[in-house]
Formats: C-alpha cells, sequence, structure tokens
C-alpha cells in the first residue's frame, strides 16, 4: 500500500496519519475503524466477486465505501497497520459454532500486531461483535473491554474432543473467549492473504455457511452501542446491551437505511440468494 492509498484510507475512517505506530495509535484505528466500516456480507448475495488482493479490498472498502467480513476487513486493515509501520502478522482461527464445535480451516482472519512501545495486540475488525480495542496477545487473565470480558488462553478441546497444540507457550493455539464463551481459535504461525482463498470461497459459496444463509451489516456506534441491519429487520443496541427491532416494511426504507447508517449506495436491496445442496 503506497503513502496516497494509506491517506485515503485514513480519511475513510477519519483518522489523522499517526507520527508513530504505537498501542495508543492502534487502539484509536481500530476503533474508528469499527465506527465507520460496517462488518457485512452482501457480496455474497449481490453476486459480487470476492477477491483477496489488496488493490480489489482498497476498491471496495476505500474507493467505494463498502464493508466486508473478516478476510476483507482484516486484510485490508492489516495493509493499511503495516503502510503506517505496524509489525503485522496475519493469523489463522476456526470459529465456534453450535455446541461448541470448531468451523472449517481458515474460518476467519485475525491479526497480530507489534507496536514501537511494546506492544503486542490481537487486533481484529471482522467478528461483528468483539472487541472494541486490541487485546494484549500475551495477557491470560480477563481484559475488560466496552464489547465485553475478554480472556486469551490456552486452547483446549471442543466438543469434538479435538484439541490445539497443548498449552500456553510460544507456538501453541490458543482459544479467544468473550464473556465465559470461546468465540474462535487461534493459530499463531503467520499466514498470507493468499491462504484464505479457500475459506473465503467455501464461506461465499456453501450452504453450510451462516453467511449465505443470512445477510448482516452492522457497525459500532458512536455511543459503543451497535446498528445491525439484517434482511429487513433494523436493530438498534445500546452500550447497556439494550436492544430495540424495528422492521423496515418498503424497499426504500431498506436502501435509506443502507444509506444513511450505514454510508451504503445500493442500487436494490439485496436478498438471501438460494443455494444448492452440499455437493450440488
Amino acid at each position: 500500500m503506497n503513502s496516497a492509498q494509506a491517506d485515503a484510507y485514513l480519511r475513510r475512517i477519519g483518522a489523522q496519519h499517526p507520527a508513530w505506530p504505537t498501542s495508543d495509535v492502534l487502539r484509536e484505528l481500530q476503533l474508528r475503524h469499527l465506527k465507520t466500516v460496517p462488518f457485512e456480507n452482501l457480496s455474497i448475495h449481490l453476486g459480487e466477486e470476492i477477491v483477496l488482493e489488496e488493490k480489489r479490498l482498497l476498491d471496495k472498502v476505500v474507493d467505494a465505501r463498502r464493508g466486508g467480513f473478516c478476510y476483507e476487513l482484516n486484510g485490508a486493515f492489516g495493509g493499511l497497520l503495516g503502510a503506517l509501520g505496524f509489525d503485522v502478522t496475519l493469523l489463522a482461527a476456526r470459529v465456534y459454532g453450535e455446541e461448541g464445535r470448531l468451523g472449517v480451516p481458515y474460518d476467519h482472519l485475525a491479526l497480530r500486531v507489534r507496536t514501537v512501545d511494546g506492544g503486542d495486540w490481537l487486533t481484529d475488525v471482522g467478528f461483528g461483535a468483539h472487541s472494541h480495542y486490541p487485546l494484549a496477545f500475551g495477557e491470560r487473565g480477563e481484559q475488560k473491554d466496552p464489547g465485553g470480558v475478554f480472556r486469551i488462553l490456552a486452547a483446549g478441546p471442543d466438543a469434538a474432543g479435538v484439541r490445539g497444540v497443548g498449552g500456553s507457550r510460544e507456538g501453541e493455539d490458543l482459544d479467544v473467549e468473550r464473556n465465559g464463551k470461546a468465540q474462535y481459535r487461534l493459530e499463531v504461525r503467520p499466514r498470507v492473504l493468499g491462504d484464505f482463498v479457500s475459506g473465503a470461497w467455501w464461506h461465499s459459496t456453501s450452504p453450510v455457511s451462516h453467511f449465505g444463509q443470512s445477510l448482516v451489516c452492522s457497525r459500532v456506534t458512536e455511543d459503543g452501542g451497535r446498528i445491525t441491519l439484517s434482511g429487513r429487520s433494523f436493530t438498534v443496541t445500546t452500550a447497556d446491551g439494550t436492544k430495540q427491532v424495528s422492521e423496515l416494511a418498503t424497499d426504500e426504507e431498506v436502501l435509506a437505511t443502507y444509506r444513511e447508517r450505514f454510508g451504503i449506495e445500493l442500487e436494490w436491496v439485496p436478498e438471501v440468494r438460494e443455494r444448492g445442496r452440499a455437493g450440488e
């Protein structure tokens, strides 16, 4: 990412060019990203190709002022952080689903970011409702955040008895928990963006993937709450967890909500695309 692209990205999220890649700067950039760039899976249902290449991600997130899901959001954000001087490593994770079972390999992309002031952080702008600020990578106790109480701990067995490598020593898998519930299992081996193509393809095409079964567009609000548009259901969640759900009756209301609340201009209302059975 060149300096002009980085500056355009910073304007997109309303941030100034930082003097140094410090932990405080990283905290600010993550929160600004969560407030301005939606977590959304609309491309899957609009028939748009998802390409995990830096230029294509910038075209979508910065130029078209869209959002995306984990591969796109953390892929693009990782590129920006690298251009600003942060030490960025892409990490693969498997998301915990129903009954505590792990998802497919390359299920999720997260970032490990090191700063010039000695910080080592788990940074994630692509998991929907998650931490508002980076999590201390080496901390094994509770980490309180506006998004909940988080822990990064040694990977234990999932519901199927699958374990990580073992303990919490360097090079071994970690579980990330939110409010006592496992969110995803993180591998610490460095990856490159191209490693996640299979995961993005699976989530874009498989009838089993929850991304193919529903529409979602969500972001953090200025007061620390969250707004989410899923199909025609618009949910406002306050910082204290109170939810108010309204049903949007017309296409015009849906398109206006995408435009006014998420900054996304669409020509028509996306609908969940029909998918064949697994193997078809």
